[in-house]
């Protein structure tokens, strides 16, 4: 809950009696705190993009289970819980932490979701620490989509990343995608990138590949919603497309993410489901009419960039490598970052 220089923001908490939250809506205009008091208006928070970034959801979903726990019971929990799970399809972290915190012994829910809540602040610190090693001392970075704090509700993922890089002395510039159509990298990751002093320049999504050739693009870096075990990695739209161009100008590709996003029960991307959603968000731009009124329109939320055009998948474990279908389910065996932190306490 706070807009300090270099800090990260906090995208969620619990407040009392609701669970409060950023308004990702408003940024970068305005910075409009909400609280979500009801079942309800969790998972229309979710839905309408008010809270968004796959860890982020996770933290979300799992204070409104906690919030569902204290407002219900019996079945209307049970059914409370599950509309919560569903209100986004495609990122993992919402299901797996929605189900943890309802595995809580003695229905200790609000305990376990603040322990999720902690453990992204830890498991962002150590993708930090991983991955500034692969960005270059001095060079320009490519990013998609907006995975800073304000998407996990911790330290971020990949742009967690280029922060930490950039507080290492790593004399980073990074070109930001604006992710149409709801501009997230224009409106968030710019705005993220200002708060910790890290230049940026802004560029369409149709400039990307463009960008790669004529600024000398060293690496690549985005987020994830879900990572299959053969590495196949669905991310928000536009990610399969900069993959590809990384792939021709021979630039290092790589995916930050927790292994809370890791789906262990997919062998491929093929089994991710893809969320589609509304068509005026491609036919309008900013609330005016761009389009006719009746053409049709296609809008994936998310694509699958397959795994062999992913040079590393950074991890709090360190840095996942191809054979991903031996590496990422090798992942699965090791114990989670809050355990560990809590053995040596």
């Amino acid at each position: 809950m706070n807009e300090t220089k270099n800090e990260p923001l906090e995208a969620v908490w619990w407040d009392g009696d609701a669970v409060g939250f950023i308004d990702q809506r408003a940024l970068p205009h305005e910075l409009v705190y909400g609280r979500a008091t009801s079942v309800s208006e969790i998972v229309q928070a979710i839905a309408t993009l008010a809270v968004r970034g796959a860890p982020c959801i996770g933290v979300f979903g799992a204070y409104g289970v906690a919030l569902a726990r204290r407002l219900t019971s019996g079945t209307e929990f049970a059914d409370a819980s599950a509309r919560i799970r569903a209100a986004r399809p495609t990122a993992v972290n919402l299901a797996w932490a929605v189900d943890r915190v309802l595995a809580a012994p003695g229905e200790a829910y609000l305990e376990a979701a603040r322990v999720i809540h902690d453990e992204q602040h830890a498991v962002d610190r150590a993708i930090g620490e991983h991955g500034a090693a692969l960005l270059p001392a001095v060079g320009s970075v490519l990013t998609h989509c907006n995975t800073g704090g304000l998407a996990t509700s911790g330290e971020g993922t990949a742009l967690g990343v280029i922060i930490a890089a950039h507080r290492l002395g790593k004399q980073i510039h990074v070109y930001v995608d604006e992710t149409r159509p709801l501009l997230q990298g224009a409106r968030l990751t710019t705005y993220e990138l200002a708060l910790a002093g890290v230049p940026a320049t802004l560029i369409a999504d149709v400039a990307a590949a463009a960008t790669m050739r004529e600024k000398k693009i060293a690496a690549v870096i985005v987020g994830a919603d879900r990572i299959a075990t053969n590495g196949d990695t669905a991310n928000k739209i536009g990610t399969y497309q900069v993959a590809i161009a990384a792939a021709h100008h021979g630039i290092p590709f790589y995916v930050a993410a927790p292994r809370s996003t890791i789906d262990f029960t997919l062998a491929s991307g093929d089994g991710i489901a893809i969320e589609q959603r509304g068509a005026d968000e491609v036919r309008t731009f900013g609330g005016t009419p761009t389009a006719p009124a009746d053409v049709a329109v296609y809008n994936p939320a998310f694509d699958v960039t397959p795994g062999h055009l992913i040079a590393g998948i950074v991890t709090e474990y360190g840095v996942a490598r191809a054979p991903y279908a031996q590496s990422i389910p090798d992942l699965a065996l090791r114990p989670s970052l809050h355990e560990v932190l809590r053995l040596h306490r």
